[in-house]
């Protein structure tokens, strides 16, 4: 189905298989690129994006970070999406914002400030193979022996594509052994996050996640906290040992497709009440909330 959708390109149209750039080009060569990937939701009124205005604010911080410049304003980039959901007919799915260099530049340093953008949407049920995903079946993790970028060596809290090799090695390194997903530890080896996912431990009832600092601030993260405070669960960011990943009576990573993935077995150690309590509560509720019918964060879903 992919050969259907139309992408945005700079303010126009064009088919799925003409969305292309030079192999030369500085962001295919070196990694130059800034993203973001946003879920959109069947609603009663039709098609609406979740959090759309958090996630564009996110991509200029991405593009100030770099010193990049956005060819646009906020509510121009926010239009953009929703035009793009618009033209591909689709209910629900999922987005994907890059802000890249087209040219060619040898140099490290990009030819220009100014990028160009280009907006997929797709429905990864249709579109996309290998993305199934089960809440109830949940995933496996270990902790990688790669250790998280250091935020004195690069800005973590930019979502730029050369950040993500250090997620991709993680997730390689546990699957050698037979798990499916990666826990990295920060520099001075406390829980950062995921490959692609933020970490939440459940215990005695409170719900804990690495604190900022060392770790992107994700929109699910963001959201996963306000909800729980909502639900009068107590929360706390810290550093967190990797101690309490054998501790914690729940374990569970979030992320913008999927929002809450349980974790059924971490290393050697078994999670047979996965997915626990606390994560069908907040699963639940954010599931209303896409829908469109939880009143208290009806500001959570841009109408297409």
């Amino acid at each position: 189905m992919l050969e259907d959708r139309w992408v945005y390109r700079n303010g126009s149209f064009v088919k799925w298989a003409d969305a292309t750039v030079h192999m030369m080009s500085h962001s295919f060569a070196r990694g130059s690129t800034i993203f973001e990937v946003i879920s959109f939701y069947a609603t009663a009124s039709g098609p609406a994006v979740f959090r759309l205005h958090e996630h564009i604010s996110r991509l200029e911080k991405s593009a100030a970070y770099l010193d990049m410049e956005l060819p646009g304003d906020h509510d121009m980039l926010c239009q953009a999406v929703a035009e793009s959901v618009r033209r591909n007919r689709l209910p629900k799915g999922v987005i994907k914002m890059v802000g890249y260099y087209p040219q060619f530049a040898l140099d490290i340093q990009p030819p220009q400030k100014r990028l160009d953008l280009a907006i997929f949407a797709m429905d990864p049920s249709q579109d996309l193979e290998g993305l199934d995903f089960s809440f109830e079946k949940g995933t496996t993790a270990g902790i990688a022996r790669w250790r998280k970028l250091d935020p004195q060596a690069i800005p973590i809290e930019a979502k730029a594509a050369a950040n993500y090799l250090n997620g991709m090695i993680a997730r390689l390194d546990v699957q050698k052994r037979g798990l499916e997903d990666a826990i990295l530890l920060d520099s001075q080896g406390f829980i950062a996050e995921g490959a692609t996912e933020s970490v939440f431990l459940v215990m005695d009832g409170r719900l804990l996640t690495p604190s900022l600092g060392t770790v992107l601030d994700s929109i699910t993260r963001r959201s996963i906290l306000q909800v729980a405070r909502h639900l009068g669960i107590e929360t706390l960011e810290g550093r967190l040992r990797p101690e309490l990943l054998f501790q914690a009576d729940e374990i569970f990573f979030a992320n913008t497709p999927f929002k809450v993935i349980p974790v059924r077995r971490v290393e050697e150690r078994e999670m047979p009440g996965a997915p626990g309590p606390m994560q069908r509560r907040l699963w639940d509720v954010l599931q209303r909330i896409a829908a469109g019918t939880e009143p208290a964060f009806a500001d959570w879903v841009y109408p297409v």
